[in-house]
């Protein structure tokens, strides 16, 4: 239940702290604009509190239904305007005013998302150093030559330190590129450079851990995995294995890795395997014989544990000046939103699966996930989501404020305003593609509780 409510708090924080921003930029925009504001609500539907103040009387409202908000502008297509107000209008402004009034939503996320950025940079942060450990037999990471404990010093000749600049380089590259060369540093300090190939990671349509397709794993010092749940009844259970044990080779071959111990065990369906287990100081080897599962042309072993990675990651605070830490911000930023929209496009192509669309619920879970992980990474998920929900916006679809400035487009091609029946049926057509991508992110939501 804590867990729960937590997760639930850390979502609504996200989703009302987004809302506030995108909203606010409308409003702000508007008065100095010199357009009378109506109504700022952060939630649809009636409102469950509502307050007027201000020189305009504006209502500042919270509606029943959180998942979104609006700023209603004075706008003589929606209501009577007094003549002496007719200045103050929306739809009296001018088609710069307008658009600029519909930008600054979307442009109110991207600036939330670089001064979070920037304060997370300058103030610095404890990151995992980009380290490599050992790769899985055959994996991409394998083929490219990588070896446990090299340190990645460049993606591509961009220069990298931590292991989340390390991933999101390698995934950008993977949105166009079928590989990209690492600049690495050896255990003897040796500049080498490794060829990764990347069409893993488009497999199945981008689903899943790309990073891990790929078989790039954390270096660990000390590396040894270990059990770290036992299952009732199961074959480890039965042999005697405990929650805690290390596993050091499997059939006498050395493992270093999660990844090798779990392929090990899957390959060995139809026959018995030895692991060499420690336990505090000592050393012994245990038989056994793995339960069967799969389908009887994909026949997979289980022993019934859990395995954990072992050792100590290597970390390190990072920090940067004001101006570097902005100059930064920045580029994340503009990278993450050129990323977001390219992944968007390949999305209608069908290059990347519609089961990557996440809806409210796996949205909330992320949000609870890195609440509990700490600020820090709390503030990484907000400003992501902030700057999605800004690219989200400047679609160019009827209802969102992309299609605004669509309108306003056709408006300077056919240099008069839209008809109100193509705006109400273009406002029809948006809700219509909104309604279809809710009921896909939904889906998905429920597919993923119920799949684990």
């Amino acid at each position: 239940m804590s867990s729960f409510f937590s997760t639930a708090v850390a979502f609504l924080v996200v989703l009302g702290a987004l809302i506030i921003v995108h909203e606010w930029g409308h409003f702000i925009v508007a008065r100095l604009c010199g357009v009378k504001v109506l109504r700022f609500s952060v939630g649809f539907g009636k409102p469950l509190l509502s307050r007027k103040f201000g020189r305009d009387k504006t209502e500042w409202a919270l509606g029943a239904f959180p998942l979104g908000g609006y700023v209603k502008m004075l706008d003589e297509r929606e209501d009577e305007v007094a003549p002496e107000e007719l200045h103050r209008a929306f739809n009296r402004q001018s088609i710069a005013k307008r658009s600029a009034i519909v930008v600054a939503g979307p442009a109110a996320n991207f600036l939330l998302a670089i001064l979070v950025y920037w304060g997370i940079f300058w103030t610095g942060s404890e990151e995992l150093m980009a380290f490599v450990g050992a790769p899985p037999a055959g994996s991409p990471a394998a083929v490219a030559g990588l070896v446990n404990g090299e340190q990645v010093r460049a993606v591509g000749g961009v220069k990298v330190e931590t292991w989340q600049d390390f991933g999101w380089l390698v995934l950008q590259g993977a949105a166009n590129q079928d590989s990209v060369e690492l600049e690495v540093i050896n255990e003897k300090n040796e500049i080498a450079f490794r060829r990764l190939p990347l069409a893993a990671v488009r497999e199945q349509g981008w689903q899943g851990d790309g990073i891990a397709r790929l078989g790039l794993t954390l270096y660990r010092k000390n590396l040894r995995p270990f059990l770290h749940k036992i299952m009732e009844g199961g074959v480890a259970e039965q042999a005697g294995l405990r929650v805690g044990d290390q596993i050091l080779a499997v059939d006498n071959v050395p493992v270093m890795a999660v990844s090798e111990v779990v392929a090990k065990i899957r390959e060995s369906a139809d026959r018995s395997l030895v692991m060499t287990i420690r336990r505090g100081k000592t050393e012994f080897a245990i038989n056994l014989k793995p339960e069967i599962s799969g389908e009887q042309d994909e026949k997979i072993g289980r022993i019934g544990v859990g395995i954990a990675e072992g050792g100590e990651v290597v970390r390190s605070v990072v920090r940067y000046d004001f101006l570097a830490a902005g100059a930064k911000a920045w580029r994340e930023t503009r990278e993450k939103s050129v990323f977001t929209l390219v992944m968007m496009g390949k999305m209608l192509t069908g290059e990347v699966s519609w089961r990557n669309l996440s809806g409210p619920v796996t949205i909330a879970d992320y949000a609870g996930r890195s609440a509990r992980m700490g600020l820090d990474h709390y503030l990484r998920f907000l400003a992501l989501v902030s700057i999605s929900l800004g690219v989200l916006n400047l679609l160019p679809i009827p209802i969102l404020d992309g299609g605004h400035l669509l309108y306003h487009v056709a408006e300077v091609i056919k240099r008069s305003p839209l008809s109100e029946r193509v705006m109400e049926l273009g406002q029809q057509i948006g809700m219509a593609i909104l309604l279809v991508l809710m009921a896909f992110a939904f889906f998905n939501d429920i597919n993923r509780l119920f799949s684990g």
